[in-house]
């Protein structure tokens, strides 16, 4: 039951049917991946991107469903501790259009679609990593004093073989 209640709590929101490849939403997507929301919202707000808009609205959306469910669970989710932990942008279907060429032909050409996803999470701090970023220096401090006392032992080892086999060689001849 302990776990249940430490499950990281997903919120997310989708937008469907956007008149936009899913390759060109991925661009301004690829931007806001891992921020922090509020970050999120400042860097989509002032990217010059045509889809720009509407991923902020479905970031915005993805936001306030979480205060929704927050509020009708009756859980604590605090939204300065937001992130954006999925922004994915899949393929919609394709429009098939025709193009009017030459000599009375027409060319068909397709316009894609894209269903946006943005998936945002309340990020929990964790007491233990201090704990562990202070042990980690410390161990390799210790690799590499190690590494440098073996290095001259390994060259001296290296001259000494070579001495040997240039001896070798005048004693052959």
């Amino acid at each position: 039951m302990a776990n249940a209640a430490e499950k990281i709590r997903e919120f997310r929101a989708e937008a469907k049917f956007q008149r936009t490849s899913p390759q060109k939403a991925k661009l301004v997507l690829d931007l806001i991946k891992g921020l922090r929301v509020e970050q999120a919202l400042n860097t989509v707000h002032f990217s010059n991107k045509r889809m720009a808009p509407v991923i902020e609205k479905v970031l915005r959306s993805a936001i306030q469903n979480a205060t929704y469910v927050s509020q009708e669970q009756g859980l604590d989710v605090d939204v300065d501790n937001l992130y954006v932990r999925t922004a994915v942008a899949n393929e919609g279907p394709r429009m098939k259009r025709i193009r009017p060429a030459p000599m009375g032909r027409a060319f068909r050409y397709q316009r894609r679609l894209a269903h946006i996803i943005v998936t945002v999470a309340e990020k929990k701090p964790l007491n233990g990593t201090s704990a562990l970023a202070n042990s980690t220096p410390a161990p390799t401090a210790k690799k590499s004093s190690k590494k440098a006392a073996t290095t001259p032992a390994k060259k001296a080892a290296a001259k000494k073989t070579a001495a040997k086999k240039t001896a070798s060689k005048k004693a052959a001849k």
